[in-house]
């Protein structure tokens, strides 16, 4: 992850770097809290459909199911539409995928995380074909770190807003404003699509092996294979610390739902702030992998920390753990991310990101349900983010791994005393 970059970009940062950051970063914020909302609030939803809060899980599993999917065609569709349609579309899929989630039928909630995923996806391929175009390598990982916080950044709003919406105006109710948000960020991103998608193509082909180029992509290059792998293993614990934290701290801590919301903004924000400075951290001393083995040590204390959590202790240590959890297991996406793009081909980040992104999302596919068959087998939450510390090592062991490989090629590229 060290590697010399492939992607070519300006040798300075331009305009379009910092419009295409704050429009990637409010897109971004927007979809993460529409595909948080109910994770939010599961224990109240559950009430009203019948079910087990556990199976938030599944809901999860099946957003980022649709996710996997659509983001293999993101980087085409970039090609196609320009990363500010893709963008659109992807928020409007989310408003209609909260909108059939208020319907009291589980079918019809099933339909709504499928619509919410498929417009998830193809946002983090649009984002960072904008920002590999714009940004000079040596910024890279600090962009794409602080475009990033808009994942947590929207699972803050979600904790801060949703149990508050829930108590003025009922779950459904919830879900309708959030998806009305949704909607009204639409138009207001058609003035920048001139200027940021100048560069689409629209008579790039949408053919079946558009889906399976990212792929190969992936398995053609080792350090994609490395990235893809923990991004597997991470996105399993992020995914598991967001849509778990409230029903936790709530059942498990009898916290209201309004305090575990707070809880759940604290290590959102945290992973904001975590998101930035391990990008800095990564670009001007550790490097992305060093950095990413670095997070893994601390998604290990994190998570066995957050486990040990009891009723009684003061509200500022709790917040404080919760925090250490969010910073690490929330905090890696940028620097991965930046890396990934640093490992592209030149002029297909978009393409690299999607591979990549199918096994991110595959992680939280298996992640989120194994999460709750845990928390259920063993009736405890507690156990459940335990054993979130095993996902963790095993990332530390591939980046390891991954280490002394590439010091090993380094090495064999160096001449000889014969040669020297």
């Amino acid at each position: 992850m060290a590697e010399p970059g492939a992607a070519a970009t300006p040798a300075s940062p331009t305009p379009n770097a910092w419009w295409s950051l704050t429009v990637t970063t409010a897109v971004q914020a927007m979809v993460s809290m529409a595909l948080l909302t109910v994770p939010a609030m599961a224990p109240v939803v559950a009430g009203a459909l019948g079910v087990s809060p556990t199976l938030v899980g599944v809901y999860v599993a099946l957003c980022y199911l649709a996710a996997m999917i659509s983001s293999l065609i993101g980087g085409t569709l970039v090609r196609r539409l320009g990363a500010i349609r893709v963008s659109q579309v992807g928020l409007g899929l989310c408003a209609v995928g909260l909108l059939l989630c208020a319907v009291p039928w589980l079918p019809t909630v099933a339909l709504g995380a499928l619509c919410i995923g498929a417009g998830y996806g193809p946002i983090t391929p649009a984002s960072s074909h904008l920002l590999a175009l714009t940004t000079p390598p040596h910024r890279m990982s600090l962009m794409f770190s602080i475009k990033q916080t808009g994942v947590p950044a929207g699972g803050m709003l979600a904790g801060a807003l949703v149990p508050g919406l829930l108590l003025l105006v009922g779950w459904q109710g919830a879900l309708a404003v959030v998806a009305l948000v949704s909607l009204a960020c639409v138009p207001l991103a058609q003035p920048l699509r001139a200027a940021l998608d100048a560069d689409r193509h629209p008579g790039q082909p949408l053919a079946l092996a558009a889906l399976l180029e990212p792929i190969g992509m992936v398995f053609r290059h080792t350090p994609l294979i490395v990235l893809a792998a923990c991004s597997f293993l991470f996105s399993a614990i992020q995914v598991s610390v967001t849509a778990y934290m409230v029903t936790y701290l709530n059942e498990s801590l009898a916290m209201t739902l309004v305090a575990a919301g707070v809880a759940l903004s604290v290590s959102q924000l945290a992973g904001v702030v975590g998101r930035i400075a391990w990008g800095a951290v990564a670009d001007r001393g550790l490097g992305p992998r060093n950095t990413l083995m670095l997070l893994s040590c601390l998604m290990v204390a994190g998570a066995l920390l957050t486990a040990a959590l009891q009723a009684g202790w003061p509200t500022g240590l709790i917040w404080a753990i919760v925090a250490l959890l969010g910073a690490s297991a929330i905090g890696w996406n940028g620097v991965y991310l930046a890396a990934v793009a640093r490992q592209a081909p030149a002029g297909q980040a978009g393409k690299a990101t999607g591979g990549t992104l199918l096994f991110t999302f595959m992680g939280v596919v298996c992640g989120s349900p194994t999460f709750g068959a845990l928390a259920a087998g063993s009736g405890s939450y507690r156990v459940a983010f335990a054993a979130l510390a095993v996902p963790a090592l095993v990332a530390l062991g591939l980046l390891i791994w991954r280490a002394r490989q590439a010091a090993r090629e380094a090495r064999a590229t160096q001449p000889g005393p014969a040669n020297a």
